[in-house]
């Protein structure tokens, strides 16, 4: 556990994000392992239809991920107040959050799965084996959420190093099984599921062993929850934001795909590889958004505003300095990086415009995130969804559609980074208004005592 509320900012973002960072290039290695695998032991339409399959299993996750997130911004003010026992009660019912949703989810997402796929307008040559993998993957829905709330919980804490040991036994067992199933069983996608659930249902296990042993407040047992619905309550007003605006981001992906979907095959592959590496780049700009948030969360909790604000710039500065490295990196190699994953000529050149394209705005990006995290710290969530939902809906696919008529796949990747600036400078103009002070849940249930 990390107290947040002493000691220098900047340093103490960094000393948070160092393992984020590598926790979630873990999480998201075997991914792309899964891709890499795929697309070179089974073929394009194998990795198309790896790729078809995120952007429905993010819209079916992205609302309670939402509310998970609230829960850990809770848990953040709450331990930050040191009012602990507060902190378990929050730690219970976002458990038994997690597990009715992850069953309603398997459900959902098994019965509707082919329709979903037949209503984006997936490549006939994909559809079977993306309905295969989707269903196999939901699977682990139980696994994915329980791991997910404990390193939320986790966050709020202040602990980011225990997530990070566990998501790196996930992502070796991952590979492992990964070139076991597909490889020597011949397996194909199918095998490339079974290897997630396997690994993240052994990481999930492994860690609520090891945290029920050794740590001070997480004592996870199903027989003894306690669900508070005032603390739900305030989960559900801070997190709901985030998950809509999650769903928002899902259900934009799910758009964005459909239109890509209309450009054959090649396309639809080539957007799901590049789709990977970028998403991965990405990774150490939002984390340090995550960061930022349990930072500021404490912070605002022990009602250190001028401490919340420091660690925002510490943050712009750590970001910015990380994405211009990145996008040189991406545009000098991005060719190269897409050949990992197919040796399909036509895929590449596809897959390497897309990045280097996006990859040109990576700033843009890091500075949205920055702001995001701060504003979810402070409890302000619901301008972050607005700012999604602007940079989305009313900027991004509807451009896609009209450029990509006009000059073809290539207006899609454009599209992107005009929706960004939109969605950053919605949230800069908040920030400076000063309109999200007084958010603070611990100030609030203070005062209605």
């Amino acid at each position: 556990m990390k107290d947040f509320t002493v000691g220098k900012e900047a340093k103490l973002i960094l000393q948070f994000s160092v393992p984020l960072v590598l926790g979630n290039i873990f999480q998201n290695l075997y991914n792309i392992i899964d891709s890499i695998i795929v697309g070179r032991y089974i073929g394009k339409e194998a990795l198309g239809a790896v790729g078809a399959s995120f952007p429905i299993i993010f819209a079916l996750i992205s609302l309670v991920i939402g509310v998970g997130s609230g829960a850990s911004t809770v848990i953040s003010q709450y331990f930050g107040a040191k009012k602990i026992d507060e902190v378990k009660r929050t730690i219970d019912t976002i458990f038994i959050f997690f597990l009715g949703s992850s069953i309603l989810i398997t459900i959902l997402g098994i019965v509707f799965s082919e329709h979903i796929f037949i209503l984006m307008g997936l490549p006939e040559d994909i559809m079977p084996e993306a309905i295969s993998y989707l269903n196999i993957y939901l699977l682990g829905m139980f696994f994915f959420f329980g791991f997910s709330g404990l390193s939320s919980i986790l966050r709020g804490l202040g602990d980011s190093k225990t997530p990070l040991y566990f998501m790196m036994i996930a992502t070796i067992n991952n590979i492992i099984l990964d070139l076991l199933f597909v490889i020597v069983f011949k397996w194909g996608i199918q095998g490339a599921a079974f290897a997630t659930i396997l690994s993240e249902g052994g990481a999930f296990l492994t860690a609520v062993i090891y945290l029920n042993k050794k740590h001070p407040i997480i004592k996870l047992s199903f027989r003894k929850y306690l669900f508070d619905r005032d603390i739900f309550k305030s989960c559900i007003r801070i997190g709901l934001p985030t998950g809509f605006q999650q769903s928002f981001v899902a259900f934009g992906m799910m758009a964005i795909m459909s239109i890509v979907n209309g450009f054959g095959t090649n396309a639809v592959a080539a957007y799901s590889a590049a789709m990977r590496i970028d998403s991965f780049v990405k990774l150490p700009a939002i984390t340090f958004s995550s960061a930022l948030s349990a930072f500021v969360g404490q912070n605002l909790g022990a009602f250190e505003e001028r401490r919340a604000k420091t660690g925002l710039k510490a943050t712009l500065l750590f970001s910015t300095i990380y994405c211009i490295i990145a996008s040189l990196l991406i545009i000098l190699f991005g060719k190269h990086i897409m050949s990992l994953f197919t040796t399909d000529p036509d895929v590449i050149k596809i897959g390497q415009d897309y990045l280097l394209i996006v990859s040109s705005f990576y700033l843009l990006f890091s500075v949205m995130f920055s702001f995001t995290g701060f504003l979810r710290g402070a409890g302000a969530t619901l301008i972050p969804m607005i700012a999604t939902f602007t940079a989305l809906y009313i900027v991004r696919i509807p451009v896609a559609i009209f450029i990509s008529g006009l000059i073809g796949v290539n207006g899609i990747w454009w599209a992107e980074p005009m929706g960004t600036f939109i969605g950053m400078l919605i949230l800069l103009v908040y920030y400076r208004s000063g309109k999200w002070k007084g958010k603070v849940v611990v100030r609030k249930r203070d005062e209605e005592m």
